[in-house]
């Protein structure tokens, strides 16, 4: 009898995903549930479903979920950590979400040191509403609204989250990954797991920042959306950690 290689997580929904052909929230979704499975916590995790692509994020894991509005997952997230301490909550949300309308709960959240997880999935546009400039719009990127470009003289520059809330005392853990390659999906996986163990130990507020593609809103094939994330995404947004806690006060590399 052939061994079992490779199966669904049991955290996963058996059922068809909504997104768009090339779409990398699927393997998102994924990492966040074979975390779940190893650290063997489904019957104790909590779920927040931003607004945006990943709205149906409640349809596909089987854990419990809450649906915030725009922006509150953080706020939400709190709420739920606060009323039951002993629950793993996790909230799943997009650049347009976090890093605009989301901005502030985000950001009080770090500073409070929440002992919660977060999932930020970066495709430096806004998705599910036409494909307008977001916060995390790279300089000079076509979108719905900005047909040449963004031009920072007028439109700004974008606002990079991991820098960001790396100054914030509160904050434990902050790592950006992408899931372009199989060598950058395993780091991801990795980030994902320690993120969401960092919450069982109890050591404060972790954030994944994962660069994605969005090949339709990008106007690119699949395969060319991958292109494009790894030749302008990366670059502008360098992977790695940028804020370990507990890792530096052991001396660890920053």
């Amino acid at each position: 009898m052939a061994n079992t290689v490779f199966q669904k997580p049991h955290a996963l929904c058996d059922v068809p995903l909504h997104y768009c052909p090339g779409c990398t929230h699927g393997i998102i979704h994924r990492l966040v549930a074979e975390a779940i499975d190893a650290l063997g916590i489904e019957g104790r995790t909590v779920g927040v479903a931003s607004v945006g692509c990943s709205v149906f994020t409640y349809n596909y894991f089987e854990c419990d979920m809450v649906q915030a509005a725009h922006g509150r997952a953080p706020a939400v997230a709190t709420g739920l950590k606060r009323a039951e301490p002993n629950n793993i909550i996790f909230t799943y949300q997009g650049d347009g979400d976090l890093a605009a309308i989301g901005t502030a709960e985000t950001v009080h959240s770090a500073a409070r040191g929440e002992n919660i997880t977060i999932i930020f999935v970066n495709n430096a546009i806004y998705g599910m509403t036409g494909g307008q400039m977001a916060p995390t719009t790279l300089p000079g990127q076509v979108t719905q609204t900005t047909p040449y470009g963004r031009d920072p003289q007028y439109a700004g520059l974008p606002v990079k989250i991991c820098e960001m809330l790396s100054q914030v005392d509160g904050a434990t853990y902050l790592e950006r990954v992408a899931v372009d390659s199989v060598a950058h999906i395993n780091q991801a996986k990795r980030a994902i797991e320690k993120a969401f163990r960092n919450q069982v130990e109890g050591k404060g507020f972790s954030l994944v920042e994962v660069l994605s593609t969005c090949p339709t809103n990008w106007g690119k094939e699949p395969a060319a959306a991958m292109e494009w994330l790894r030749e302008n995404m990366i670059p502008y947004y360098p992977l790695g950690v940028y804020k370990d806690k507990y890792a530096d006060e052991k001396g660890g590399s920053k």
